[in-house]
Parts: structure tokens; sequence; C-alpha cells
């Protein structure tokens, strides 16, 4: 069932939330990256794993953080914290959302400074190639109150589904649950802020 048809009979809605975790800043470190399986707003479980500090993994961690797992055919949706993690390990939105099936959905505090992503992507090795993986990110969205970048599904009904599943403020549950989990592991403890 098309997930604009899910949110019309309100019926749940599971989805799967992926944030890095705190990580080492030397070359090349190990980034854990925690994912939280919420059904809208209510955790169910998760998913850990991990890519490189500003390698060019991170698409295929999470895709088989997923493929792995008992959620891969209860999930509707994918939701990153950004289009990186680790730095600049750039998750490719369309190739992710092509392993998965799933829409994937890049969901952003605020609009990025996107001359200053660039400037600081052009720093490191490669940067062509990250580039021209951010560039298939696509347009960035507002709506809702939300910002955000999305591969298979239409924006309006992403709005929706983030508003969903979002209890208060601009971040969805399954990503704020994901930040803290990720922090307390790594650190003993979880951060103020989510």
């Amino acid at each position: 069932m098309k997930l604009a048809r899910l949110l019309d009979l309100d019926r749940t809605v599971r989805v799967v939330g992926f944030d890095d975790a705190p990580f080492a800043r030397k070359a090349g470190a190990a980034v854990p990256i925690a994912g939280v399986v919420c059904a809208d707003t209510r955790f169910e479980g998760m998913l850990w794993g991990r890519a490189r500090r500003d390698g060019f993994n991170a698409t295929d961690a999470i895709a088989a953080m997923l493929d792995g797992s008992k959620f891969l055919d209860q999930v509707r949706v994918v939701l990153l914290d950004g289009v990186a993690v680790g730095g600049f390990n750039v998750i490719d939105l369309p190739a992710l959302h092509a392993r998965t099936g799933l829409p994937v959905v890049a969901v952003m505090r605020r609009a990025p400074d996107l001359d200053a992503v660039h400037a600081a992507i052009r720093r490191l090795p490669s940067a062509a190639r990250r580039l021209a993986v951010l560039a298939r990110a696509g347009e960035i969205h507002q709506g809702g109150g939300f910002t955000f970048q999305v591969h298979g599904e239409e924006p309006e009904v992403t709005a929706r589904l983030l508003a969903r599943f979002t209890r208060e403020g601009r971040v969805p549950e399954a990503l704020r649950i994901a930040h803290l989990v990720g922090a307390a592991v790594v650190l003993g403890q979880s951060g103020r802020q989510a």
C-alpha cells in the first residue's frame, strides 16, 4: 500500500532512522552508526554498524545494516540525519533507495550553507567524487517545518510522514533516539541535545 494511503487511513508506519555516533577525528577512523526502528514514534528496535571517517562506504554500510536485519520487511521509510556520516562520508540517496526499495529521506535541522559544504569537501581527497554523490542527493525541500531531501517519495507525502514521525520540534523520533543512543554507547551517556 502506498505511503500516502497509509497516512490517509491513519495506519502505523514503521521507519528506520540512522545517525552517526561520536567518532575519533583521525583520518579513516571507524564511525559508529546507530539505526533505530520506530512504529510512528514508538521505539521498536535497533541496528548498529560502522563506516569510515571521510570515507566512501556509508551507503554500503547502511544498506548492509538493513539487508541483514529482521526489520527490512517491516520498515517503509529510511531516515538519515543529513546526507553524510563521519564528516564527509556522503550517502548516495538514489543508490540507497535503489538497493533497499524504500523511500530515503535526509533530514536537516536547517538549510545547509552549500558554499561552505562545497568548500570543505574541496579540501578532502577525491573531492570531485564526493561532490558528485552530494549532487545526486537532489533538491532540498521545505515542508511542514522540515528541511529534507528525498528519493522514492513525493515531497508533499514526505513532509506529512516527517510530521507523523515527530513528537515535537523538527527531529523525527527515530533520528532523535539514534542520536541519543549512539552518544550513550560511545561516551557512556547521552548528550543534552538530539
